[in-house]
């Protein structure tokens, strides 16, 4: 996954993480989910009865879920999904990135995907 310290700007940061995800435009949504519901850090903790504790404080859950996140091996199929089924409307940490985030990003994913796909768009 491109790392933000690596950019001029969040922009362009953005712009590559969004090139990044494009291996992924002809996967199919179940497949993705398949995949982050098998391998993703998140899921493994609630099924293994290790769930953290929660503080109901935004901030403090955030930096939990992006430490729960930093070592899974789908941050991208997950951002990618999520994209996909929130759009603009997402919500909590997916993809190692917050909802702010993740919501700069949607525009940049979905003209991305739209120009591949020939202006037809999700």
């Amino acid at each position: 996954m491109v790392n933000p310290e690596d950019f001029d700007s969040f922009t362009d940061y953005l712009s590559a993480l969004a090139a990044e995800l494009d291996r992924y435009a002809n996967v199919p949504d179940d497949v993705l989910e398949g995949i982050v519901r098998r391998d993703g850090s998140c899921i493994w903790l609630y099924t293994t009865g290790e769930a953290p504790d929660w503080t109901g404080d935004d901030l403090t859950d955030r930096e939990l879920a992006a430490s729960i996140c930093a070592g899974c091996t789908t941050k991208l199929a997950c951002l990618e999904l999520e994209l996909r089924t929130a759009g603009p409307f997402t919500l909590g940490v997916w993809g190692a990135l917050s909802q702010e985030d993740r919501r700069d990003l949607y525009p940049i994913w979905r003209a991305r995907r739209t120009g591949m796909n020939g202006g037809d768009q999700r």
